[in-house]
């Protein structure tokens, strides 16, 4: 019996020496693959513009000219003044770039993206190794050292289920979880995806966990750049059959992604926001406002509803109705039950829904959508489709000929995308008032779900779910 405690004993310690040498010799880990393994020519045909542009020297292009120009109204186009002029306005504007930068690169970055300061990694390694033991015995995950185009070491894990696919199937469908800013994929976002059947892959954001580099948005991007090429090219899953899922902040790299790649299966995105402006002004002092704008603009600007605009698959929001986190809410935490009227995921919902169905979204339709974005509870969404008395077979028929219609009219290739005929669509052109609210209802019902959780409450498994398709 002691000899068997012995060897028991001996294979626990031997257990916690290679979890240990998991961790910290990741560095010298063998790289796996790297973002310029992907030639042009294994393309077939992507637009895939990260690989095509090469105006962004340090990395993948990201959407960010929109966003700069709102923050600086007053600067004059080239041309319109002189050179002095404009070396003039350059050296007034330094003081506050200047300041900019230092808050962004010190409590900025600690703000935005806490899981990369040393002192909470260091925390939660207990935690992290469990978490990477639990994957990989359990789970059979195989760890993987990426490396983006900026040179950043990408610490990923990709639990592969396609030889027990279950009985819908789930196992063919790759998982990519994009995590918070607090979040590691050894005790993330991931478990629900995971624990639903499906084929998964985490990876940590630069600076957090065994990846390299700090948590810019430039160095997100390259890192996911870097994962969806992993995923597509060594991997072997159809872009089809990728789903992108962001929780929390991730929300900004899942959205990155799909606009990048709009050829991917989905895009799920569980308690995220908008912008990042209304929140960040939210806990920072009032005075400091004129800086916060410019320090998120231009070193935080994730701008996720203006991406998410940019993918034309199928996409699926959800909103934890007890979050407090991404509300801008005037109510001391924690939140009433069913106060969702402030949580950044309506105005993420109705950006999605007035680009995609304009004519469906002008003037009644967004004014009921926005009403019945204030319910938070099923009981109080149910009652309040059911006054409307919402015909979903009426709004699905539609939808199909508007489809079918266009299809039969228009030649224009450019008109259809991986997904089929582009956004945006002017279904309900010609529909009674009535009509466009119930179509409306339609629409927003299929595109958002609600939870009742918090916003670091673990999503159950059920809750995790592929998006709506016509």
């Amino acid at each position: 019996m002691c000899v068997v405690c012995f060897v028991k004993a001996l294979v626990h310690v031997f257990k916690i020496y290679l979890t240990a040498h998991y961790t910290y010799n990741f560095r010298s880990w063998p790289v796996d693959f790297r973002w310029d393994e992907v030639h042009a020519s294994s393309r077939r045909g992507s637009s895939h513009r990260a690989l095509t542009c090469t105006a962004a020297a340090a990395g993948v292009w990201l959407l960010q000219d929109a966003a700069l120009r709102e923050i600086e109204p007053g600067r004059p186009l080239h041309g319109s003044r002189s050179q002095l002029q404009c070396l003039l306005q350059q050296i007034r504007e330094l003081p506050s770039q200047l300041a900019s930068y230092v808050l962004a690169h010190s409590l900025g970055r600690w703000l935005v993206y806490p899981g990369s300061m040393f002192l909470m990694t260091r925390a939660l390694l207990p935690l992290l190794q469990q978490g990477q033991e639990r994957l990989v015995e359990r789970y059979h995950g195989r760890r993987a050292k990426l490396v983006a185009r900026d040179g950043n070491e990408i610490d990923t894990m990709f639990m592969d289920r396609r030889q027990q696919p279950g009985s819908q199937d789930h196992g063919l469908h790759l998982v990519i979880c994009c995590e918070g800013n607090a979040g590691f994929y050894e005790m993330g976002c991931l478990s629900a995806p995971l624990e639903a059947g499906y084929s998964v892959l985490g990876w940590n954001h630069p600076g957090f966990g065994g990846s390299t580099g700090e948590p810019f948005p430039q160095h997100d991007a390259n890192a996911m750049d870097v994962v969806v090429k992993y995923a597509l090219h060594r991997l072997h899953f159809p872009p089809t059959h990728v789903v992108i899922y962001g929780w929390s902040i991730g929300g900004f790299t899942a959205t990155w992604a799909t606009m990048t790649y709009p050829e991917l299966g989905a895009l799920v995105l569980d308690a995220t926001f908008d912008d990042l402006v209304p929140l960040a002004l939210k806990v920072m002092p009032q005075s400091w406002k004129g800086l916060v704008v410019r320090t998120v603009r231009e070193h935080f600007n994730l701008n996720v509803a203006e991406q998410l605009c940019g993918y034309p698959g199928p996409v699926l929001l959800l909103r934890r109705t007890l979050d407090d986190v991404v509300s801008t809410s005037d109510h001391l935490r924690p939140l009433p039950s069913g106060d969702v009227e402030g949580n950044r995921g309506n105005e993420l919902l109705l950006s999605l829904l007035q680009h995609r169905y304009p004519a469906v979204m002008a003037s009644e339709g967004l004014a009921i959508v926005t009403r019945w974005l204030r319910a938070g509870t099923v009981a109080q969404e149910a009652a309040f489709y059911a006054r409307y008395r919402v015909d979903d077979d009426w709004c699905l028929a539609q939808l199909r000929s508007y489809r079918a219609r266009c299809k039969k009219e228009q030649k224009d290739e450019e008109a259809w995308g991986p997904h089929g005929l582009a956004f945006p669509w002017l279904v309900g052109q010609g529909l009674s008032p009535r009509r466009r609210r119930q179509l409306a209802l339609f629409l927003a019902r299929k595109h958002l779900k609600n939870v009742e959780a918090t916003h670091c409450s673990p999503l159950e498994p059920e809750d995790f779910q592929l998006p709506w398709r016509l």
